[in-house]
């Protein structure tokens, strides 16, 4: 077994999704409604926290939808949303994820709204590890993390302890 060192820990990722909804709500201050999109699986879950403190802090109206894309597949990398082309148009779309990597996952995720007239599209990662080989950007990052190729970054989210740990 690898050693594992620990990056976040459950407060301070808790923090760290705080910090997160407050930028996505002063991003979109003025809006009534915005649809926020995670990434299956752990993607999901940030995104079904950030949804969560957004309630709490704001009166925007929030629609939690899941983004699935099969991560391992080259040859099948369609991403699909639960919503129609109709349900999308004029609205504000946060893609929300819990590491980016190579970018190459982000990419294909925000396919789906490409063939929509959204109004303003967000990229939100918990973990960005800075490895890019695609030009994908996040707009809020909860940590940037400095990594070697080799190293890989665990998020342990919806258990009894959540953490990120670096391996």
């Amino acid at each position: 077994m690898k050693n594992q060192t620990l990056v976040l820990t459950q407060q301070q990722i808790a923090q760290k999704i705080n910090r997160l909804a407050y930028q996505i709500y002063e991003d979109n201050i003025e809006e009534k409604e915005i649809i926020i999109a995670g990434i299956m699986k752990s993607g999901f879950i940030v995104a079904e926290k950030i949804a969560a403190v957004l309630k709490k802090i704001s009166p925007l109206r929030i629609k939690l939808v899941g983004l699935t894309i099969n991560k391992h597949s080259q040859h099948s990398v369609d991403a699909t949303v639960s919503l129609t082309t109709a349900e999308l148009t004029d609205k504000v779309v946060i893609v929300v994820d819990d590491v980016l990597n190579s970018g190459k996952t982000m990419m294909y995720s925000i396919r789906p709204f490409l063939n929509a007239d959204i109004r303003k599209l967000r990229i939100v990662v918990l973990v960005d590890r800075n490895h890019k080989r695609y030009p994908v950007a996040a707009d809020f990052v909860g940590l940037s993390l400095s990594t070697t190729l080799q190293e890989h970054v665990a998020v342990e989210l919806g258990e009894k302890e959540e953490a990120v740990y670096l391996s």
